[in-house]
């Protein structure tokens, strides 16, 4: 069943390809995966709305959050509970910002090992020899610095796609920062109820710089389902999340 799934996706990408091929031509693979990053983050978009929504919910409910911490105390049983029973209530789903990213993870799974298989249906794989500009999509950043170094030209294109995602992840880590400072994330029974949690908080912002390290590993067509996915998520999560972020003289008058 895999091996059919796998075919048909590689088919797939060689048909978005054939369509892109008069405008993009030689970088006609590598605009069909750009294409083809776009569809999957449209078709989970509504999802992503969703989530915003439950997160906008959950910070709706700040006030009855922190009069149930002060109402069970040290109690986390009772605590845990009274805080199901509220989203519950409130139709509130502390999961559902994670299903965006769940939903994702076939398409690109299955295009990472699309361009590691030397063989799909015991042929030898064709789109491995499929470039951008220089760098073949089959190659990763290890290769290009093996070909020419930094400044040659399979590096030149590894360097543009840092240059995105370094500036992708500044513009995500201010954000989130901002955004933790006016709703910060609590755990049910407190930040001290688990270890490492403030922590984590504080860490969590600098998440967005592990991306130059996976672009940096994945087969270049991967890399580019990466780039071009963060990328979207940043620009989406800025306009469904503007609400939730403090306005400058707010932050300005707090600090």
């Amino acid at each position: 069943m895999f091996t059919s799934l796998f075919s048909a996706f590689a088919s797939l990408a060689a048909h978005l390809a054939g369509l892109l091929e008069p405008l993009f031509h030689g970088a006609s693979t590598a605009a069909a995966i750009v294409l083809f990053t776009a569809l999957v983050r449209l078709a989970v978009h509504p999802l992503s709305r969703q989530a915003a929504r439950g997160q906008k919910a959950q910070a709706r409910l700040r006030p009855q959050m922190t009069a149930l911490r002060e109402k069970h105390g040290k109690d986390s049983k009772a605590l845990q509970k009274a805080v199901m029973e509220l989203h519950a209530a409130e139709k509130v789903s502390p999961l559902s910002g994670c299903l965006p990213s769940l939903l994702q993870m076939p398409a690109f799974f299955l295009l990472y090992h699309l361009f590691s298989s030397a063989r799909i249906g015991g042929k030898a794989n064709a789109l491995l020899d499929h470039t951008l500009f220089a760098a073949p999509l089959g190659g990763n950043w290890t290769q290009a610095l093996g070909d020419g170094g930094i400044f040659g030209p399979r590096g030149l294109v590894y360097l543009v796609l840092f240059a995105v995602v370094a500036a992708v992840a500044t513009f995500n880590f201010r954000r989130v920062k901002r955004q933790m400072a006016a709703n910060p994330v609590v755990a049910p029974g407190g930040q001290d109820a688990v270890p490492g949690m403030a922590a984590m908080n504080k860490f969590m912002p600098l998440l967005s710089f592990a991306t130059l390290f996976s672009v940096a590993v994945v087969p270049l067509a991967a890399a580019l389902y990466i780039v071009t996915s963060t990328t979207w998520t940043a620009v989406e999560r800025a306009f469904l999340y503007k609400d939730m972020l403090p306005a400058p003289a707010a932050l300005a008058t707090a600090a």
